[in-house]
């Protein structure tokens, strides 16, 4: 939840800039309402720059990275830097990319990769790219449709209706655009989000991992940082400009506007804007959700990840095959895995419950003379908290331990789904094509599987959750499997992966061959599967439903007290829901503790410092090195002869901004935003404006890789590089 007052402006000696950390993550239609406070912080272009429906502007070179199917959905953030569409983003972001096209002959991950031609750009099926064309605020045309009597189910039902209604109105009114409304504040606000979604984008380049991932867990979610995080790729277009699948025939996107990328000095005090798709923050929480955030969610995550994550490195150490198929599953897994760790300890180093207390007694006072739907709110919470408690830790180890823990049984409950569905067609070719589709979605599923990894971690999380989770929720199947084997769920991972369709891809095309629904529903990992699976609806649904609307409408209206509160006195921002969002300060040394500064940049100096074994977190390549130690550096140095490579600003971002882009007072790309610090990992939750940081990828670093170390001259060609 935010605080209830907006941060203090923060200021240094008289001798330097003011600083602010301005806490919020602002809808880019309303960057009127925070102009001043922004010119104030150094910024020099007008409102219009940053977003306009009728001129070019900052809005039209920000683009939301997504999937197929759910391309409002943005996983990570990017930015236009051409006038032929080239993109940059994180390397984390396109690691799953490059994952996808390494094999153990060619391994981008390992080695990097550059096309030093358009035509050795490689086509990524799936991958979106969406650019915002304009938003509209649609409270109205919902909330008149709204009583305070409808039933939480009846007004969830009238929203999407409506919301609906106006999306496809939107994309009759803009051909070519897809349209999404999404809810602001709890369901206070509404707005309307036009977009137009790109289909065809292409990997162009991104260095090795031990540059792209320099630092690896150790360094993750902290600073100093040297992590050379950036890859790039290519929108293409129909000849006509239209977004369109990919083909051969299809061309470079001309975007309405790109961001040029400066080489100038960085000062501590600079001003410094973050654009971005920022994906969750949950500041309008209560001590309530605090309370089962750090003792069950947090805790369970961490604690049953770090089972996956030992076998995974061990796994993954052994073989190159297995590291490949494995390493951004990995990465994804444990960057959560440190971020709920590191969450808790801010939440309790900064004393976060106290704050949301405060909060919840200022609210109180201001209720006592309001309608008793205000009242009434903070014990809705209090009790909807208070009754699904005895079940969210069962549904945490399911989830956690056995549906995502070992991929097989998520695998198994969507496949063996869909595949009861397709065995009962009566129509046999319509059946056959849906299990051709079958066997080629499997394919992409086995292609980065191991089996005695799978079976691995099979083992240990059914040990883990047998071992820690309440008897009565705990699947039957483990419970049998303890029984029959004493104990050796090793054992019984063996056995049951020896008689699966699932275990590899050659059983299951076997299957596939002849297909038989009795087969499948007696087959030992898809009984587990779907028991695991109904038991977790089975517990959900214990939660009383009276309660759980409770807790919706009780938020709803304690965060419109809020709003009430603050309503002419401090403007707040919405929580991040993965729409396009500013966020404005300055680029910022910091002290976290006793006795220690950190400066506000790092450079090529720390890498050679941190140089590891190889193979290890802090590898470093020996072209690297050989570059360094010729201090051939060229234009992309610093006035004291540096390479920079990160920096660090107090702009307000979360996960989802990771690659967006850093952006100075004239509107040049200045960095890529990567990272935050974990002495304020309790950002998601509670802003705190003297320790929060964003890390930040030096743009002179990223140049400087792509011409020097990659020596990929035609990239830099297209680059408007500002000095």
């Amino acid at each position: 939840m935010k605080r209830l007052f907006i941060t203090a402006l923060l200021a240094l000696v008289c001798a330097m800039p003011r600083m602010y950390a301005d806490e919020g993550m602002w809808l880019l239609s309303l960057v009127g309402k925070s102009y001043a406070d922004m010119q104030k912080a150094g910024f020099k272009l007008s409102p219009e720059d940053i977003y306009s429906v009728n001129k070019s502007c900052l809005k039209d070179a920000i683009v939301g990275l997504g999937n197929d199917g759910r391309p409002f959905w943005h996983f990570c953030t990017g930015e236009i830097i051409s006038d032929q569409g080239l993109i940059s983003t994180n390397h984390h972001c396109g690691y799953g990319k490059l994952q996808e096209h390494s094999t153990v002959q060619h391994d981008y991950l390992r080695d990097g990769f550059w096309a030093y031609t358009k035509e050795e750009e490689l086509p990524n099926p799936g991958l979106t790219a969406s650019i915002l064309v304009k938003m509209e605020d649609v409270t109205n045309q919902i909330l008149t449709a709204m009583s305070d009597d409808m039933s939480e189910g009846d007004r969830a039902k009238t929203v999407a209706r409506l919301s609906k209604e106006i999306a496809e109105k939107a994309k009759k009114e803009n051909p070519g655009c897809e349209a999404m409304v999404k809810d602001m504040f709890n369901g206070n606000q509404y707005f309307l989000f036009i977009h137009k979604i790109y289909k065809d984008v292409r990997l162009v380049g991104a260095p090795p991992s031990s540059m792209g991932k320099f630092g690896g867990d150790t360094d993750n979610w902290s600073w100093p940082r040297h992590t050379c995080d950036f890859s790039l790729f290519r929108i293409y277009t129909a000849p006509d400009g239209t977004p369109a699948p990919y083909s051969k025939n299809n061309v470079p996107l001309k975007p309405k506007h790109h961001l040029p990328v400066s080489i100038r000095e960085l000062n501590d005090g600079d001003y410094a804007m973050v654009m971005g798709f920022p994906g969750t923050t949950n500041r309008f929480l209560t001590s309530y959700g605090l309370e089962e955030t750090m003792d069950i969610t947090n805790k369970l995550v961490y604690e049953i990840r770090t089972v996956k994550i030992n076998i995974l490195r061990e796994e993954m150490a052994a073989s190159q095959k297995v590291r490949i198929q494995y390493a951004s599953k990995y990465a994804s897994c444990s960057n959560y895995w440190k971020y709920s760790n590191e969450q808790n300890k801010a939440l309790k180093q900064l004393n976060t419950m106290k704050v949301k207390r405060e909060t919840e007694q200022e609210y109180s006072k201001w209720a006592q003379g309001q309608l008793p739907k205000y009242q009434q709110a903070l014990q809705l919470i209090s009790d909807g908290y208070k009754d699904r408690r005895p079940y969210r830790a069962a549904m945490m180890y399911l989830e956690e331990g056995l549906l995502t823990g070992p991929e097989i049984l998520w695998e198994a409950v969507g496949t063996g789904i869909g595949l009861q569905q397709i065995l009962d067609m009566e129509d046999r070719y319509q059946r056959d094509e849906a299990l051709d589709e079958v066997r080629k979605k499997a394919a992409e599923f086995y292609k980065d599987y191991n089996q005695a990894t799978e079976m691995k971690v099979f083992a240990a999380m059914a040990k883990y959750v047998f071992t820690n989770m309440e008897q009565r929720y705990c699947p039957s199947f483990i419970k049998q499997a303890d029984k029959k084997y004493k104990g050796d769920f090793n054992k019984y991972a063996q056995e049951l992966f020896k008689k699966s369709i699932f275990a590899n891809e050659e059983a299951f095309n076997k299957f596939l061959d002849k297909p038989s629904r009795k087969t499948l529903e007696k087959d030992p990992i898809f009984v587990a599967a779907m028991e695991t699976y109904t038991k977790y609806r089975e517990i959900y649904a214990q939660i009383p439903k009276e309660s759980a609307e409770g807790l919706t409408r009780g938020t709803r209206d304690f965060v419109d007290g809020i709003l009430q509160i603050n309503s002419g006195k401090n403007l707040l921002a919405p929580d991040a829901n993965s729409t396009i969002r500013f966020t404005y300060g300055n680029v910022k040394a910091y002290s976290p503790k006793d006795a220690v500064s950190y400066s506000h940049y790092t450079t090529l100096d720390g890498v050679i410092q941190k140089e590891g074994p190889k193979g290890g977190e802090f590898e470093v390549p020996a072209r690297l090195k050989e570059l360094y130690y010729a201090q051939d550096f060229g234009r992309y140095a610093n006035n004291k002869n540096q390479l920079p490579t990160c920096f660090i600003t107090n702009n307000d971002i979360t996960g989802g901004n990771s690659g967006s882009p850093v952006i100075d007072a004239h509107g040049n790309l200045i960095g890529l935003a990567f990272d935050g610090n974990s002495e304020a990992m309790s950002g998601d939750i509670d802003f705190e404006e003297n320790l929060q940081r964003c890390i930040c990828l030096d743009s002179r670093y990223m140049l400087w890789v792509i011409d020097k170390y990659a020596g990929a001259k035609n990239l830099i060609d297209e680059i408007d590089i500002v000095k």
